[in-house]
């Protein structure tokens, strides 16, 4: 009944706030509700603030940050402080008040990154020296964290000197500057080579202002290149040129120094700005000639190796960083032109006579044709005047051909000397470089080391037998080979040729006589010692039926005419080679 009864009341007369208030008016209730707000902080989204370490597991850290709920970050957040704990201070950065669920949302990370850039960018403009952590290698460079942002730390701006081995600075603090900032791809670029410089630059200032002209300097060679080497004298660079490196010869700088070496140079000159300074490393030591042997003079044999070769001659080494220059001339008594590599080459050991020395000019010259004997002492014993000998064409002159009798003695074949019966232009019509030829020593002149040789006085002069066949008057068939200067050139016997005036080529019929006919010519002229002969075919007809012919050329009636006549029919295109049959009709004539 009671149930009904509250029922039958109706629901409007129940009294909703007693029971709702727990016992609490709606005053206190307001109260207590504004003094909890009071304890909640006030937070906003998309901003760092600080937080306090509650609770933390394996996973993740519960963060109070006093507002009505806590937020979680996972632990990975915080894997460069293996040491937090709780109760621990750290920074968050409220992305989220409340999610669907009603969560906090916090990240210490982002907060991180926040901070780090702002931190920064503050470090950019007031060049405060900072430490990072070098996490690995890159292309070109260093990865470097720097307050939890990984920043580029290029290969360049690692070190002053050149870095071979980016490795050895991985897992290292290093301090850096921030030089570059790129606020668009939030990208930072470090130096450690900045601190380097500034503190190198002071003590430039003060290496520069001492430096002086044979001061003496510690160093370390910090770059190797073709032509020299670049010495670090404490963040001055100075160059050793690869000349001023050792006293003797250097292919590369490479063989007297290696990267990183340190060793004294001294001061060899510098510009006004003392920007470009020049080195020696030999000047540290005593010249080679100075402790070269007092008792090396002229005439000594000495031994050395070949270094550098050129087409005039040879420099060998004697001695470290002593020199002598063997000419091309000085290395065979033969006296054709040839160059240095065709009797050595470099790095031979070759032995050599010492043939002038200056100690003052330190100049030596050598010779190694003087440790074989002279081939011209004893000329005149195995090249006397009359013998016969093989010798090499060497080269042609306008005048002559030079031969090679041996290694060292050359002889001359002068044009005339060539043939008895050819007139010769130029040597080259005769003969070629190289050729074997046979040669009679004419003339021997040792002082001036001159062998006149001879080539046609192998054989008999055929012009002694021509002078009794082609006498004046005697007649021969011939034949017109060409014409030349309006005269004809015509073929005789043996080989010979005649010159046939313009004026004597008229023929019976009135017609002059042309090229390739083969007519009769009369002998008007012959002359020996110029090999000279001259015919006339109109001659023949104009003195009548009474030709002369080779028999009334000479003495020798008519025994004579019919052996030249027998000789004319039988080889009427012989050439020298018949100078035996010659030789023979000239004796057979004689004894007539």
């Amino acid at each position: 009944m009671a149930n009904n009864n509250l029922t039958g009341q109706g629901v409007a007369d129940f009294d909703w706030d007693a029971l709702a208030h727990d016992g609490y008016t709606q005053v206190q209730r307001s109260e207590y509700a504004d003094k909890y707000e009071a304890t909640l902080s006030s937070i906003n989204e998309k901003e760092v603030i600080e937080g306090t370490v509650v609770v933390l597991t394996k996973r993740e850290a519960v963060i109070n940050v006093g507002y009505k709920s806590e937020g979680v970050v996972p632990i990975s957040e915080f894997r460069y402080n293996p040491d937090l704990k709780v109760g621990d201070t750290v920074d968050v950065y409220v992305e989220c008040q409340e999610d669907k669920a009603g969560q906090l949302i916090i990240s210490h990370k982002t907060a991180r990154m926040h901070k780090a850039w702002i931190r920064v960018n503050d470090v950019l403009r007031s060049g405060e020296v900072i430490t990072g952590y070098v996490k690995c290698r890159t292309k070109g460079g260093l990865i470097v964290d720097v307050f939890g942002i990984e920043a580029f730390l290029p290969g360049s701006q690692i070190d002053v000197k050149p870095i071979r081995d980016y490795d050895v600075y991985v897992g290292k603090n290093m301090e850096f500057k921030v030089v570059k900032i790129n606020q668009e791809f939030r990208n930072v670029v470090v130096s450690h080579k900045a601190l380097i410089e500034a503190e190198l630059e002071e003590q430039k200032k003060q290496i520069i202002s001492g430096l002086e002209k044979g001061q003496v300097l510690e160093g370390t060679v910090k770059n190797i290149t073709s032509y020299g080497v670049f010495i670090d004298l404490g963040g001055v660079d100075g160059l050793i040129h690869i000349t001023d490196l050792s006293w003797g010869r250097v292919n590369h700088p490479e063989e007297i120094v290696e990267l990183d070496q340190k060793l004294n140079v001294v001061i060899l000159d510098f510009d006004d700005d003392k920007k470009r300074i020049a080195l020696g490393l030999k000047q540290l030591q005593a010249h080679p000639w100075d402790a070269l042997d007092a008792n090396v003079s002229v005439g000594d044999k000495v031994s050395g190796k070949v270094v550098v070769l050129a087409d005039y001659g040879a420099f060998v080494e004697i001695a470290p960083g002593v020199e002598g220059l063997i000419h091309v001339s000085e290395m065979s008594w033969s006296q054709h032109l040839r160059t240095a590599q065709d009797f050595m080459n470099v790095g031979d050991t070759v032995e050599a006579v010492v043939l002038t020395l200056d100690r003052e000019e330190r100049k030596m010259s050598l010779g190694i044709k003087q440790l074989m004997p002279d081939p011209w002492m004893d000329i005149e014993g195995r090249y006397s005047v009359g013998s016969k000998h093989n010798a090499k064409v060497r080269n042609f002159t306008n005048f002559g051909v030079f031969v090679e009798l041996e290694e060292g003695v050359d002889g001359l074949i002068h044009i005339s000397d060539l043939s008895w019966q050819k007139k010769i232009k130029h040597p080259s019509e005769f003969c070629k470089v190289g050729d074997e030829m046979q040669v009679v020593v004419l003339e021997i002149d040792r002082e001036n080391r001159r062998i006149s040789l001879g080539h046609k006085q192998l054989e008999e002069n055929p012009w002694d037998v021509f002078e009794t066949i082609f006498g004046e008057g005697s007649v021969h068939q011939g034949t017109i080979i060409e014409t030349k200067d309006k005269s004809g050139i015509v073929s005789l016997p043996y080989g010979v040729e005649g010159i046939c005036p313009a004026k004597h080529l008229k023929k019976a019929d009135g017609s002059n006589a042309k090229v390739e006919e083969t007519l009769d010519f009369k002998v008007i002229e012959f002359n020996k010692e110029s090999k000279k002969i001259v015919v006339s075919h109109t001659r023949t007809f104009e003195e009548g039926d009474d030709k002369p012919t080779a028999s009334t050329a000479k003495k020798g009636g008519n025994t004579t005419a019919q052996a030249v006549k027998a000789i004319n029919q039988s080889t009427e295109k012989s050439t020298l080679g018949d100078l035996d049959a010659l030789s023979a009709l000239k004796d057979k004539m004689d004894g007539k």
